[in-house]
């Protein structure tokens, strides 16, 4: 059976339709034995206004059926866990399963951030042995774990860098420069920190345009945001050049660390000049990735913007044998610092899965994971080029973007093909994004998917395409096997149900 066979069996195979009236009178799947202490009666412990009227309508089920419905409703969501993911810029990639293991350790579990430093040193010291391997990858001086999420980390760093012009007096350095390309976070981010945003128009090379930059630097320029490699897959190849010129002005250059999957090992942000620098554990090192969390997003400086880090950070004493104090310990007594942006010291857990990732892969394993990355997304480019318009068609480094530009002529759309996809057991690419690029289709396959998963990937794309110049119906119908169809998506976003409510009792 080819690959593309077997990524057309039915999705939707076992799920039947959701039913939300489910169990019966005198089904339960547990018994609670007797309190062993005399209750008030509820009217005594409440008032009579926080009392119900009667009893909650809740469903009565034995555990299997219990079990059922849950193990049921997880199949209706794709996953990487069952198929390919090749969601652009986000790194949708194969997580091990080891990590959760060792993250769900009852030493790490059961840990209570109230504790005192003294019970906790180990993870302490995996949180700063877990800083410098970060330190090493990135090329930069000190790093806080505290940010939950990448858009977090970028709202820290641009914070710090607001901070920095503020205590030199240059507050009226009011401006972030964002190419066009860049994530739509980073607009967010520079606005919610009270800056005006310039946006950047990209050369034809689909990069920043140096001529472009200097006019727009000034007095008022606070800094610069940017990825590297951008969103369109491309590596800044004036970077240095461009770090430079901001610097010149006066400015800091930000780094949006959601593409550090393309480089680590082979190329560091401190070396190309940057000031400040977020990641993404939960995309990079290993976390599962997407559900709302849980997400790490921590902050790397240079020398210049470590007083402004948020508190506390871990901190090493140097060894001495004269003190009975703690090795590790949480530094709090820094006078410049921007504040707490989270509660406690980060997300815990997904620092040990990354912690986990880095020591089992080591440098050597970091850089081929960047190298298969890059070699797997050259690959479904030169594979799919010849179908699917590519604006910027050159090597790429760990995604690209195509366009449905050719498709769209016979009526067909990017969200058409997307929506497509599922119906072979695959999860669709980013779509009308970035902005730049018309019907856009932004691919990332990621470092861990084999060949045969790549051709498979290839064939449904080329089947698709085939579609929309014979049978284009079939396109814009689908998805045709999955649960949910197509939605009136207008008013899903106008009207949206978020929550299910009981029919009226019969």
């Amino acid at each position: 059976m080819s690959p593309l066979n077997e990524c057309t069996e039915p999705v939707r195979r076992g799920v039947e339709p959701l039913i939300f009236e489910k169990g019966g009178a005198g089904h339960r799947g547990m018994d609670l034995p007797p309190a062993g202490v005399e209750t008030p009666p509820a009217a005594e412990l409440l008032r009579d206004a926080r009392l119900r009227g009667r009893a909650p309508r809740l469903p009565e089920m034995s555990e299997p059926e219990v079990v059922r419905h849950y193990t049921r409703l997880s199949r209706l969501n794709h996953a990487v866990d069952l198929g390919f993911y090749p969601l652009g810029s986000c790194t949708m990639k194969y997580n091990p399963k080891i990590n959760d293991e060792l993250a769900d350790l009852p030493g790490f579990a059961r840990l209570h951030p109230y504790q005192p430093e003294t019970q906790v040193q180990g993870v302490l010291r995996l949180m700063w042995e877990l800083e410098q391997a970060l330190l090493a990858i990135t090329g930069m001086s000190r790093v806080s774990f505290q940010p939950s999420a990448g858009a977090q980390g970028e709202l820290v760093g641009i914070l710090m860098i607001r901070a920095y012009h503020r205590s030199r007096g240059e507050g009226e350095r009011d401006t972030i420069l964002v190419p066009d390309s860049a994530h739509g976070t980073n607009l967010a981010t520079a606005t919610l920190a009270g800056y005006r945003v310039v946006e950047l128009p990209s050369s034809d090379r689909g990069l920043i345009d140096l001529e472009t930059l200097n006019a727009a630097l000034s007095e008022k320029t606070a800094g610069l945001m940017l990825t590297n490699p951008n969103t369109l897959g491309l590596f800044e190849e004036d970077i240095l050049e461009i770090t430079n010129a901001v610097h010149q002005a006066g400015g800091l250059v930000y780094y949006d660390g959601a593409n550090l999957n393309a480089i680590m090992g082979r190329a560091r942000p401190g070396d190309m000049g940057l000031d400040v620098v977020h990641m993404n554990l939960h995309k990079t090192f290993s976390t599962p990735h997407g559900g709302g969390g849980p997400g790490a997003g921590p902050v790397a400086v240079g020398e210049i913007l470590e007083p402004f880090l948020p508190v506390p950070l871990v901190t090493r004493r140097p060894p001495s044998p004269a003190t009975t104090e703690p090795e590790f310990f949480l530094d709090s007594d820094r006078p410049l610092n921007i504040g707490r942006v989270k509660g406690f010291y980060g997300n815990i857990s997904v620092l040990i899965r990354a912690y986990a990732y880095i020591r089992r892969m080591g440098a050597e394993g970091l850089r081929l994971a960047s190298e298969d990355a890059v070699l797997n997304a050259n690959y479904l480019l030169t594979q799919l080029h010849d179908l699917y318009e590519v604006p910027y068609d050159r090597t790429c480094m760990h995604e690209f973007v195509a366009s449905a530009a050719r498709q769209k002529k016979a009526g067909v759309m990017a969200r058409d093909i997307a929506k497509r996809i599922l119906d072979f057991g695959m999860h669709a690419p980013t779509v009308y994004f970035p902005l730049v690029v018309p019907e856009a289709l932004m691919i990332e396959p990621t470092e861990t998917e084999s060949l045969s998963e790549l051709d498979a990937f290839v064939d449904v794309m080329r089947t698709i395409d085939q579609e929309c110049r014979e049978s284009p119906d079939t396109v814009l119908s689908a998805p045709h096997n999955t649960p949910v169809q197509r939605p009136d998506e207008v008013k899903a976003a106008r009207q949206p149900v978020l929550r299910w409510v009981p029919p009226p009792a019969g």
